[in-house]
């Protein structure tokens, strides 16, 4: 097949192309690649570097060089101004925590008092899920405990490694939380504690861990844990290449076309099959450019429906430095607000998380260094509180009709405003964080709101209805016949608790039915053949 330097095809086609190398296409391409599909994976960013860099104060989050604002979102709501992306092999999961807790069975029943008149509905149970949770901690090898208490089946979960002993000021979480009455639970984590701790692809035990990137590679996202061995089966992974359209007519994409970021040359991207696993906003922005809402009969629903949880962090502020206080702390979770039994109002839950990175406090706060600020977080520990928020049709991202940015790419628009019902939620679990740090030994504890979109999901929500949901109940693209759609926007609801588990599980449920389907019309053709 000829074709122009500017414009060219890949000789063979492949079995699938997947835009977006993070949990949702990490997982869907293992599925794929394992089920002996030949697949090219598109992904907008660099390949990460690991080493003691990772540890600097200027490698957290926004400071990091994978953090780019080229092709931002202009964000008006709750939370107002520019709001830039992760661009890097394995997406924004290489920033991740490592927290894998699962979706508990009450998340995927429709409660009105989250659900309201949104149409918001799980087309599958927690049960059908659930092999394929299992099967994900298997994969990515998560260290948990099974609850004292299990109070519903994701509680009862058995994981294949041991969570490691609490850690420094987790161990005063816990115990404080006890005190209180309350149950305190091991957090399941998506990391490698199987060495003795001096490295070598095992846990460290540092307390670099959310927002940076795995200098040893322990945590076990897909740029560590899934690609690099795929890579080794035939994947194709084209990195540092900018997804700017879907091509499609009728009922079928015919292609993608992506951008080479350094040499700016235009490539479409063809295949049998697609998956779009760029994100709930990044997936939506692409659908809409695209003007693939015109295919589908859910059409105005296509980027509504936007999630990121109601959280806030209470840190609480400690006379003496703190035992451990640079040890890893995200090990403590605390269940007793989630709404488990039909009588309970569902709040949410509180984690134990880290300090801030000295570095972006210090990036904020101009006449600080990180240095100066060490002796004041070396007495400092804090508890995330996450409350689900409503699935309004108000929430949304949308694209314009006459900027674009530097790609040819529409500029898009977020908006998001929680309701009464979240903030509310948010304002209990704040008020029991508090409690609990105070409990611990605390003189003073300060709030801090999370304005980032780091658990966004939604936007592409799959479910019964036709009409209102954009994607199916196997995530296929309603109106397009070979799209799929397999990171965090296909969820309708978004729970409580950190959505990466979730995603890959679903992702995996996905591209085994796609990969079956495939051997079936293979077989099929085969014995039509003979």
């Amino acid at each position: 097949m000829s074709a122009s330097p500017s414009h060219r095809r890949f000789i063979r086609e492949p079995d699938a192309v997947i835009v977006g190398s993070g949990v949702g296409g990490g997982m869907a391409a293992h599925a794929l690649v394992g089920a002996g599909m030949n697949v090219v994976m598109i992904e907008r960013g660099r390949e990460v570097e690991r080493g003691e860099h990772n540890w600097a104060p200027d490698a957290a989050f926004e400071l990091s060089p994978h953090f780019s604002m080229e092709s931002h979102y202009r964000v008006r709501g709750t939370s107002r101004g520019r709001k830039g992306t992760f661009q890097c092999v394995g997406g924004p999961s290489v920033f991740y925590g490592g927290i894998a807790l699962r979706l508990r069975a009450r998340d995927f029943e429709r409660r009105a008092e989250i659900v309201g008149a949104t149409g918001a509905a799980w087309p599958i149970s927690y049960e059908e899920l659930e092999p394929y949770y299992g099967a994900v901690e298997g994969i990515l090898g998560v260290a948990g405990r099974t609850s004292r208490h299990p109070s519903d089946p994701a509680e009862a979960a058995v994981y294949p490694y041991r969570a490691p002993a609490l850690l420094g000021p987790a161990r005063l979480i816990r115990d404080a939380a006890a005190g209180l009455g309350l149950d305190p639970t091991h957090l399941p984590l998506a990391i490698d504690f199987r060495g003795d701790g001096a490295g070598n692809g095992s846990c460290v035990r540092c307390g670099t861990c959310d927002g940076y990137i795995c200098a040893v590679g322990a945590k076990r996202e897909p740029a560590a844990a899934i690609l690099p061995a795929l890579v080794g089966r035939g994947l194709k992974l084209v990195s540092n290449t900018v997804a700017v359209r879907i091509l499609w007519r009728g009922r079928r994409v015919a292609g993608v076309v992506g951008i080479d970021r350094r040499s700016g040359r235009r490539t479409v991207f063809t295949g049998k099959r697609y998956i779009l696993a760029g994100g709930a906003l990044g997936s939506a922005h692409l659908v809409l450019a695209s003007g693939l809402e015109c295919a589908s009969p859910a059409g105005d629903w296509i980027g509504r429906c936007l999630m990121r949880h109601c959280n806030i962090i209470t840190y609480g502020f400690f006379r003496r430095r703190l035992a451990g206080a640079d040890a890893f702390h995200k090990q403590v979770g605390i269940f007793d607000y989630y709404g488990l039994r039909e009588d309970e109002p569902q709040y949410g839950a509180l984690q134990s998380i880290h300090t801030p990175p000295p570095g972006l406090i210090a990036a904020r706060l101009p006449g600080f260094t990180p240095r100066s600020l060490d002796p004041v977080l070396a007495r400092c520990m804090g508890l995330l509180a996450m409350a689900e928020d409503e699935p309004r049709r108000e929430n949304r991202i949308e694209v314009s009709r006459t900027l674009s940015d530097r790609w040819g790419i529409p500029r898009a628009t977020i908006t998001h405003r929680y309701t009464r019902r979240d903030l509310a939620a948010r304002r209990h679990l704040a008020r029991v964080a508090g409690a609990v740090l105070r409990a611990a030994g605390a003189r003073v504890t300060v709030r801090l709101r999370i304005h980032t979109f780091s658990h966004a999901v939604g936007t592409l929500r799959m479910g019964p209805d036709p009409e209102t949901s954009p994607l199916d109940r196997w995530c296929r693209f309603r109106g397009v016949d070979n799209l799929w759609v397999t990171d965090g926007s296909f969820m309708p609801r978004s729970g409580a608790v950190n959505p990466s588990l979730t995603i890959a599980a679903n992702a995996l449920r996905v591209a085994n039915r796609i990969a079956g389907r495939a051997a079936k019309r293979v077989r099929a053709a085969a014995g039509s053949e003979a």
